[in-house]
């Protein structure tokens, strides 16, 4: 007859952090998570709620002790991209795999998270700049009209300052290409000689 007892909590990190900083999911054979906060077992749709409200959390194997969190996310990624309105289209999956093992990979993730950061900036200043249209308090005729009048130039300052960035990145990578001449997909800057 199988076994209805709950795992026994460890302690949540190796590396001397206490269980109130990270809180700690782990991963059984069965697939099943535990969160050693509430002592119970939790789904994929709970994880996604964490990630939701910016909670600290890491997954372990609940055997090994491996740090199992980007696995765990990336589930979390796929089924969003399964269900619903998909983030990426299949041209821009593929365009990711083609990264892999390249010798570009890890300064095109670099680009990925720093083009998110920017546009995660940009997206908190848009939502500081409309907080008081979500109030009812401060909503009026006037306040929409003086928010949307201002938009256009707020909007394009923003998106100035996040192609900025891209734009950087890119002429990053196209430097470090000239670092491995004759690689796909990456020529090395001309030099132009000037003769006097």
């Amino acid at each position: 007859m199988p076994s209805t007892r709950r795992p026994k909590v460890e302690p949540s990190s190796t590396d001397g952090e206490t269980s109130t900083s990270r809180r700690v999911l782990k991963k059984y054979p069965n697939r099943r998570l535990y969160d050693t906060q509430t002592s119970s077992y939790i789904t994929l749709a709970d994880v996604k709620q964490m990630v939701l409200k910016v909670e600290q959390f890491e997954v372990r194997d609940a055997k090994t002790g491996e740090d199992l969190t980007r696995s765990i996310l990336l589930q979390i990624i796929l089924e969003e991209e399964s269900g619903g309105v998909p983030m990426f289209t299949a041209d821009t999956l593929s365009q990711i795999i083609r990264f892999y093992g390249h010798a570009m990979q890890g300064l095109m993730g670099t680009m990925i998270e720093k083009n998110l950061q920017a546009f995660t900036q940009m997206q908190s200043q848009f939502v500081q700049q409309s907080k008081g249209l979500y109030d009812p308090k401060h909503l009026s005729p006037e306040a929409w009209a003086q928010f949307m009048g201002g938009q256009p130039a707020a909007l394009k300052g923003l998106m100035g300052s996040y192609v900025e960035q891209s734009r950087n990145l890119f002429e990053q990578m196209q430097q470090a290409g000239g670092l491995f001449p004759g690689m796909a997909g990456f020529t090395a800057a001309k030099k132009t000689d000037k003769k006097p």
